[in-house]
């Protein structure tokens, strides 16, 4: 028997929930798909994208209410990657916004994809880049 995988969401855990929500949201054009809140637990769960759930990537942002100090980000952890038409112009977009900017726009190293990174408010990494170009 096969079997088809499809990768449905990342999930990342945010200290201030208002603050990561108005970056994806007002900043990066995503929208709430659902937010629930889990009382016994005391997190609330929140599903952004571009698309509807389950057609679509999604991106989980997990907010324990208990925790007040920013998370490690970890060794393994990466970054999260966005595709945009113009590496320049989002990333003066983003700057003009007051996003604290990694890196700027330039080709990648040992390439000619253009590349830009930020820091979202919990110090996530965020890549920007042009889409790949088809053969």
């Amino acid at each position: 028997m096969s079997h088809t995988f499809r990768l449905d969401h990342t999930m990342i855990r945010v200290a201030d929930l208002d603050s990561s929500l108005d970056f994806y949201t007002r900043i990066l054009g995503m929208s709430i798909l659902r937010k629930n809140d889990y009382p016994g637990g005391r997190f609330t769960n929140v599903f952004l994208g571009y698309g509807p759930e389950n057609e679509t990537t999604t991106l989980e942002l997990t907010h324990n209410w208990d925790t007040d100090q920013p998370y490690e980000m970890g060794a393994a952890y990466g970054h999260i990657a966005f595709n945009v038409d113009d590496v320049v112009s989002a990333m003066d977009y983003l700057e003009k916004e007051g996003v604290r900017i990694k890196s700027p726009a330039k080709p990648m190293n040992h390439g000619t994809r253009m590349l830009g990174f930020v820091y979202d408010p919990d110090g996530y990494i965020i890549e920007l880049n042009e889409p790949l170009k088809r053969l």
